[in-house]
């Protein structure tokens, strides 16, 4: 048996940009994907703290340092500059695996600077 546990997560980031033109998506900087193990194209939920709304997208690639977390497409109805949000990935694991896997936990603070890796919950 598989379950759907906890992969990774980007913690109160920032919404920097929200393009209602762009197909879809969410746009994340370089670096934050790198530091949360996330891949192009893997889906995520994104979970925004200001108004509640929670939703999936996908995971595409912005440029390195500038810290970018743009929504794009319909998911830019969800959420407003400024917004704090948790991007969320999961993945199916065996129980034996899900026992000893630690997800990482990724801090962000103000201009979303990483603050603080965690493997754990």
């Amino acid at each position: 048996m598989t379950i759907t546990m906890l992969y990774s997560k980007l913690h109160r980031a920032t919404v920097t940009d929200a393009n209602l033109n762009y197909v879809g998506s969410i746009t994340i900087d370089r670096d934050l994907l790198d530091s949360a193990g996330l891949r192009l194209g893997q889906k995520v939920d994104i979970v925004n703290i200001n108004n509640g709304e929670r939703f999936s997208t996908y995971v595409i690639e912005g440029e390195r340092g500038k810290r970018d977390m743009c929504l794009n497409g319909a998911a830019a109805r969800k959420a407003e500059i400024g917004d704090k949000i948790i991007v969320i990935a999961y993945a199916l694991m065996t129980e034996e695996e899900a026992d000893s896997y630690k997800p990482k936990v990724i801090l962000l603070g103000e201009d979303n600077k990483l603050e603080e890796i965690r493997d754990y919950v």
